[in-house]
């Protein structure tokens, strides 16, 4: 997919990689570029900086998705592309002792925000693609989903939900020409990891948000369901899936030096 004259949606576009994204869209020609965001002062700068237009979006809510779907298609023409893209930290601890052990609130709202709102975007886009012949997700996840998050189970445990919706909304709308990409970096220089102890998201580096917006544009191109700004996650995944238990046991070791490093500090 080339997005010059099209349409596109961020949720998230304020800062980080959504506001990365828009810049690079609009850099790239689209037509418009609708820029979603909770804070909605940040979504009115991002829209002024590159000519696009903003919309206050809490994407854990249905009827705000809603909202900025029918007025984006109303004021400015179809939506050709429409990237899920908020998210939230979701809690990190290493030195919980108990993976299970935290109130529902983290975890609920890290499914509605990293699931749900992907959901949401699906039930309101799919019918207007499929009437028109196609159209695209680009669904912002995280190499969490793939592997996991250690210190995070609300994080880990939603983006791989992530994962499998969008694995099936690519499979179910294939034959309507609905096309599917998930964004699955580690590590990115954004406020939200900057928010975070260093951890094993780190360990490969951090990219700019500017760096995995140039990787998106690659990644739409060639249509490519899985983008990958950090390389050495598919041979992770590899590496997991050739031998589960010895990547747990991998992965239990890196918990355990979180859990001396954060322990000492405290």
């Amino acid at each position: 997919m080339q997005v010059a004259g099209k349409v596109v949606v961020v949720t998230g576009g304020g800062n980080g990689i959504g506001q990365a994204m828009c810049e690079a869209f609009a850099k790239a020609g689209a037509a418009k570029v609708v820029v979603a965001d909770l804070d909605e002062a940040r979504a009115e700068a991002v829209a002024a900086a590159i000519g696009g237009a903003a919309f206050k979006c809490d994407v854990a809510k249905e009827s705000d998705i809603k909202h900025v779907i029918d007025e984006t298609e109303r004021r400015f023409g179809p939506i050709a592309l429409f990237c899920s893209n908020a998210g939230i930290g979701g809690g990190f601890d290493p030195l919980s002792e108990n993976a299970g052990g935290a109130s529902d609130e983290p975890f609920m709202n890290s499914w509605m925000i990293h699931v749900m709102a992907h959901v949401y975007a699906a039930r309101h886009l799919v019918p207007l693609y499929r009437a028109r012949g196609g159209g695209y997700f680009l669904n912002t996840i995280s190499a969490a989903g793939l592997l996991s998050q250690v210190g995070s189970p609300a994080y880990s445990a939603t983006k791989h939900g992530a994962v499998g919706f969008a694995e099936n909304l690519a499979i179910s709308h294939k034959a309507h020409n609905i096309k599917v990409s998930i964004l699955c970096p580690q590590g990115v220089d954004t406020n939200m990891l900057r928010g975070l102890p260093k951890g094993p998201q780190s360990a490969d580096g951090d990219l700019s948000p500017e760096q995995v917006a140039q990787d998106v544009i690659e990644g739409l191109a060639e249509e490519s369901f899985l983008i990958l700004p950090h390389k050495q996650v598919i041979d992770y995944m590899r590496k997991k899936t050739e031998n589960y238990d010895r990547w747990i046991g991998g992965m239990a070791k890196i918990q355990a030096k979180l859990r001396e490093t954060f322990g000492a500090k405290g």
